[in-house]
């Protein structure tokens, strides 16, 4: 974790990606960090993220309680607290209204076949919290069944939540996030979107760590949903990781 004066202009910094990417509009949308006394750094509520500045910061308590009573804190920082309390190895979270990745939400469909590459290797399924009425404690208990397990939660006619060890990482999970769904929209408007096989998918699990970097156990699989297309698997061998890897290396001849 950063010093406050750290992170704050990464902060701001992230506020206005959201607002340049078209994942918020109008005062939507709230950020927040931890900080390493135990207090929290969260945007305040009624303003633009385009024209956010380090003094739309808030510092709140760990009860959410802020410290300076000029401004009122985002009105959904019940969510993010209870995201912190949940998960004490995540210290950012980002919540936003990303268009595509919001259609998918709006039409009570999560982001769980196997599709894309990155996304399997460095996010794992983005499940479908239920609806819930924004600003209310009916959040927190809608990620109750996800968030354990899951870095990025779709939320039922409302948007998306991302979280992560640093605030980058909780926002490069959001662009990731909007990214696969407007790449799944595109693939059915071209006549449907085709699931990477098993085999591929265990190809891909075996690498995540030795050679991404990314520890993928506990996190949400994708799935392989009945009556889904799915790429040709003449056979899916029962190989270890060191295995397969092997073989993906071996130089062709």
């Amino acid at each position: 974790m950063s010093a406050k004066t750290d992170i704050l202009p990464e902060i701001v910094k992230v506020c206005h990606r959201l607002y340049e990417k078209g994942f918020v509009a109008a005062t939507d949308g709230n950020v927040s960090t931890r900080l390493p006394c135990g207090h929290f750094l969260t945007t305040r509520t009624a303003v633009n993220k385009g024209d956010i500045m380090e003094a739309d910061i808030l510092e709140t308590d760990e009860s959410g309680s802020p410290l300076d009573a000029a401004f009122k804190p985002s009105t959904e920082l019940g969510m993010h607290l209870f995201i912190y309390h949940q998960r004490p190895d995540v210290h950012a979270v980002v919540h936003a209204h990303p268009p595509f990745a919001t259609g998918f939400a709006t039409a009570r469909e999560p982001l769980r076949s196997c599709l894309f590459p990155e996304v399997i290797i460095g996010l794992g399924a983005v499940p479908l919290a239920e609806y819930a009425t924004p600003s209310t404690a009916e959040v927190s208990e809608s990620l109750a069944p996800y968030i354990a397990s899951a870095d990025a939660i779709l939320l039922a006619n409302h948007g998306v939540v991302t979280c992560g060890r640093d605030i980058w990482d909780a926002y490069y999970k959001m662009e990731k996030v909007e990214h696969a769904a407007q790449i799944t929209l595109i693939a059915r408007l071209l006549g449907g979107e085709t699931a990477l096989s098993e085999e591929d998918v265990l190809k891909l699990r075996a690498l995540s760590e030795p050679v991404y970097g990314k520890d993928m156990s506990g996190k949400p699989a994708c799935e392989f949903r009945p009556g889904e297309p799915a790429g040709e698997s003449p056979e899916s061998p029962d190989l270890n990781p060191q295995e397969i890897i092997r073989r993906m290396m071996r130089p062709s001849t």
